[in-house]
C-alpha cells in the first residue's frame, strides 16, 4: 500500500533537477539552456559530478541556480544521483533526474508536473524520449522476466521484432499515457517521498538496470510508474558507451545478472541463477568483440507527427 500522506505536485512551486555528469562537454549547455522553455517554475539544479576533467561542469556551475556537487570519484549513475537528490533543499518534493545530454521540449517539465497531479500514487513519471533524428525511444517498458529477458538478449540483435523483445519494450504500442513497469533513467521525474521510501537508486548498479530496479521497488511499495508521452525530450545517448564500449558491455551484463538474480532469489532458484550467470557471461564476452551483438535490438523507425 502507498503511504497515506501525499504532497501536492506544486506545493511550493519549486522543483529540483539532478544531472549526473562525467565530462559531458557542450551537451550540458544544451540541457541547461532548454530548462527555461520547459517550465515556468523555479528549478534548483544540482550537478552530481563523477570526476569531470573537461571544465564543463565548472563553467555550468557559474550560472545562477546551478550547484556543483562532486562525488569524490566515479560512483556510477545511481550512486551519484542519490547524492544529488540529498543535496537538494528538503522542501523540494519533485525531482528530475537526467542525463546531461538531454534537451527538454517546450513546456515538457510543466507537463510532467501537471500529469503527476492527476496520479496521487505516482512515484515516478517519464516523458516521451526521441533521438536527435526524431525516432521514438521505447522508454516505458515492462519489467523483464527471465524468459522475456533471455529471448530479448539472445535474439534481439539478430531479430529485433521477435515477440520477446516486442513484449518487453512495447515498442509497437502507440505512445499513450499509462502505467509502466519501469521508465528510462535518462529523464525521470520522481516523487521524493517515494524515492526516499525505497532508498533511492541501488548504488550496487554502476550503470544500467538501476532504473529497472527502481521501477520494480517503487511498484512493490504500491507506487505507480507513469509514462507521459505528452511531455517530450530529446536524448543524444551513447556518450558513455562510445568512450569504452567493452567496459560498458561488461557493466550491462553484470547489472542484468544483479537484477535477475535478486528477482529469482531463494535456494530453489539456484540452478536458474547459475544458468543466468553463465549465459550472461558468455553474451558479455561476445558483446565485447561484436558491435552488432553489443548494440542489441535496434529500435523501430517510429516518429511522432
Amino acid at each position: 500500500m502507498p503511504p497515506a500522506v501525499v504532497r501536492d505536485a506544486s506545493s511550493n512551486g519549486r522543483i529540483g533537477l539532478v544531472a549526473v555528469t562525467y565530462s559531458p562537454g557542450p551537451a550540458l549547455v544544451g540541457l541547461l539552456d532548454s530548462i527555461p522553455g520547459a517550465t515556468g517554475r523555479q528549478v534548483m539544479i544540482v550537478l552530481a559530478d563523477n570526476g569531470s576533467t573537461d571544465g564543463s561542469v565548472e563553467a555550468a556551475a557559474s550560472r545562477p541556480g546551478v550547484r556543483l556537487e562532486r562525488t569524490g570519484g566515479n560512483l556510477g549513475y545511481g550512486g551519484a544521483a542519490n547524492l544529488g537528490v540529498r543535496a537538494l533543499d528538503r522542501d523540494i518534493e519533485w525531482v528530475l533526474i537526467v542525463n546531461p545530454d538531454l534537451v527538454f521540449g517546450a513546456g515538457s517539465i510543466d507537463e510532467l508536473i501537471d500529469v503527476a497531479g492527476r496520479y496521487p500514487r505516482a512515484g515516478a513519471l517519464g516523458p516521451l524520449i526521441t533521438t536527435p533524428g526524431g525516432v521514438v525511444y521505447p522508454s516505458a517498458r515492462d519489467l523483464p522476466s527471465v524468459f522475456t529477458g533471455a529471448g530479448h538478449a539472445i535474439l534481439g540483435w539478430l531479430w529485433p521484432t521477435n515477440p520477446w523483445t516486442r513484449r518487453y519494450r512495447r515498442d509497437a504500442d502507440h505512445p499513450v499515457e499509462r502505467a509502466a513497469g519501469w521508465l528510462s533513467g535518462s529523464c525521470l521525474l520522481v516523487r521524493r517521498s517515494a524515492f526516499d521510501q525505497v532508498g533511492g537508486f541501488d548504488p550496487g548498479y554502476f550503470m544500467y538496470f538501476e532504473d529497472v530496479d527502481l521501477g520494480d521497488r517503487l511498484g512493490r511499495k504500491g507506487w505507480v510508474n507513469v509514462y507521459c508521452p505528452s511531455a517530450t525530450v530529446v536524448h543524444q545517448g551513447g556518450h558513455s558507451t562510445e568512450r569504452d564500449p567493452a567496459a560498458m558491455a561488461k557493466a550491462h551484463h553484470a547489472s542484468a545478472y544483479r537484477y535477475l538474480s535478486r528477482r529469482y532469489s531463494g535456494w530453489w532458484n539456484a540452478p536458474l541463477r547459475l544458468i543466468l550467470r553463465v549465459g550472461l557471461a558468455a553474451r558479455a564476452y561476445v558483446s565485447a568483440r561484436s558491435n552488432r551483438v553489443a548494440g542489441g535490438a535496434s529500435i523501430p523507425d517510429r516518429r511522432m507527427d
